[in-house]
């Protein structure tokens, strides 16, 4: 009947009206919506290095533990440190037993007639008495070094976090300034979300992000910036600081991708982060604050 081929007719463009709003606005929210695939968790990774070289006698911690600000990590071997600290309280004592000679002798001249004493002595025992108070000083200060030498011999946390990779065993040698292990900043995890340069017109400081990693959990947080620079690959400098331009580009055009900082708000209970991890970031601007994508061409 005619009615029944209208009412088919009807029906499918409906359908492909359906379609073609549907595909439309995939099409927009894929490429006119700020968000990315290309997240990663990141941390601040404490490199932690003791202030005196010697032999491990003791590791405190263990792989992947949590430890708190002023913990005990590792213990040096104390001994060649205690025995600088003898050392240094001997000389002191030496240094404040001449000191006083010098001030006694320079105190007698100060008293004996200058018929008895020449006025070069006098002076001479002075500055002898002057030499050996700074000598003291000095002593002093190679104590106050070698106790806090001693008391670098014990390698405490500086921040709560997590050990990581740790790769230290009692017997091994610690050298000076060189690191012994890491520690993950537990206070200091962030997202950087790769945007296409394309959408950064989008994004503003502030905005609410929403994150979500692959495994399906999913936590928030601001916009906290925008990076200013990245590294020009196609025109690097040349030996002698000149630009180095390529001769030839690609046909097509790629959007570079500039990292967006991502500062975390609370996140939900049982949740935990590992420095590394991908997730997918969704900038929403404020609502009611209209933001478009120029057009490109």
């Amino acid at each position: 009947m005619p009615w029944k081929r209208i009412i088919s007719v009807v029906f499918t463009l409906l359908v492909f009206a359906a379609a073609v709003l549907l595909v439309r606005s995939l099409w927009l929210h894929y490429m006119d919506a700020a968000w990315t695939r290309d997240g990663r968790v990141r941390a601040e990774v404490i490199n932690i290095a003791p202030d005196v070289a010697g032999l491990v006698i003791e590791v405190a911690v263990h792989d992947n533990q949590l430890v708190r600000k002023g913990d005990l990590l590792l213990r040096i071997d104390p001994a060649h440190y205690r025995t600088a600290l003898r050392q240094a309280e001997a000389l002191v004592a030496a240094r404040r037993a001449e000191l006083a000679m010098r001030e006694d002798n320079a105190a007698r001249r100060a008293d004996i007639d200058e018929r008895v004493v020449s006025r070069e002595s006098r002076s001479d025992a002075g500055h002898l008495a002057a030499a050996a108070r700074a000598d003291l000083l000095e002593a002093q200060a190679r104590l106050d070094e070698a106790r806090l030498q001693l008391a670098r011999t014990e390698v405490r946390a500086p921040a709560d976090g997590y050990i990581t990779n740790l790769n230290l065993f009692e017997g091994d040698f610690a050298e000076r300034g060189e690191a012994a292990l890491a520690l993950v900043d537990r206070h200091s995890f962030y997202v950087y979300g790769y945007f296409e340069e394309t959408r950064l017109p989008l994004i503003r400081t502030g905005d609410r992000a929403e994150l979500r990693l692959m495994s399906g959990e999913r936590f928030s947080g601001r916009v906290e910036g925008i990076a200013r620079g990245i590294y020009d690959r196609d025109n690097p400098e040349s030996r002698e600081l000149t630009a180095d331009v390529n001769p030839t580009f690609n046909w097509v055009r790629l959007a570079q991708r500039v990292p967006v900082r991502i500062r975390l708000d609370e996140l939900p209970e049982g949740l935990e982060l590992a420095a590394g991890m991908t997730c997918t970031v969704i900038v929403s601007p404020p609502s009611g604050e209209p933001r478009a994508v120029p057009d490109r061409w």
